[in-house]
């Protein structure tokens, strides 16, 4: 790894004594051309010394949005500068995103194995999206959730026989459509007795326990359409009207 500069945007004296000590024993290539403990500070010295990197916490004197809004402005002005975060805010999951978005180069997150070599040689060689372990495992349990909540859907779509226009009729019932609101969805070739049809053998398909005899109206075909996995709750979207 060749010299590069560093900044070091940290608010809490002992946690930037820390970061500065790991970073001197077992990053030599980097030198510290500064401390800033806000974002006044922060920009007064990028404006008189260009970094290779700068190591960024979220958590500015109590603020979160402040070390986005530090990253986004980077990226947009100095885009070859490359930015790690650093933070504590281990369980907000919307700031990493929001991070991300303002073109954050990896987060590291304070918990477990904290800064390594391996991390900032990785940032500093190109790679995006560099994350330690405590991260990286919340990103897998979410892949992981995923995939499995995918499959189930896929197969109870296979099983109770469930066609594009069923799952559109579902989808857009969960979304608090009417029948005549339905029928006027682009390709969906229904009219309201149609869907009534539709809906009346879907609850039959659904509830097959009760051999279609029970009285369900629309919203407890939907709760049940969501139990069998036939609805998918993290993606519910209208289609074009």
């Amino acid at each position: 790894m060749e010299q590069f500069k560093i900044i070091i945007v940290e608010d809490v004296p002992l946690e930037l004594k820390g970061t500065e000590g790991i970073i001197r024993n077992e990053i030599p290539e980097a030198t510290i051309i500064g401390t800033a403990e806000d974002e006044t500070a922060y920009w007064r010295l990028i404006k008189k010394d260009m970094p290779g990197l700068v190591l960024l916490d979220l958590g500015l004197n109590g603020s979160t949005t402040v070390g986005v809004e530090i990253c986004r402005q980077t990226k947009e002005l100095y885009p070859a500068v490359k930015v790690l975060i650093f933070t504590g805010e281990i369980l907000n999951e919307k700031l990493w995103v929001d991070v991300l978005d303002a073109g954050a180069d990896g987060i590291i997150l304070k918990s477990g194995e904290l800064l390594t070599r391996g991390d900032v040689f990785s940032v500093m060689s190109g790679k995006r999206l560099v994350f330690n372990q405590p991260i990286l495992q919340k990103i897998v349990d979410r892949f992981k959730h995923s995939v499995g909540s995918q499959l189930l859907r896929q197969e109870a779509i296979v099983n109770y026989e469930i066609d594009e226009y069923d799952e559109r009729f579902l989808r857009h019932l969960a979304l608090g459509y009417t029948k005549e609101q339905i029928t006027n969805l682009r390709g969906m070739p229904f009219g309201v007795k149609s869907l009534e049809k539709r809906q009346n053998e879907l609850v039959q398909k659904l509830f097959p326990e009760a051999g279609g005899r029970i009285g369900v109206n629309a919203t407890r075909l939907v709760v049940r359409a969501i139990e069998l996995h036939l609805i998918d709750v993290d993606n519910l979207r209208p289609d074009d009207e």
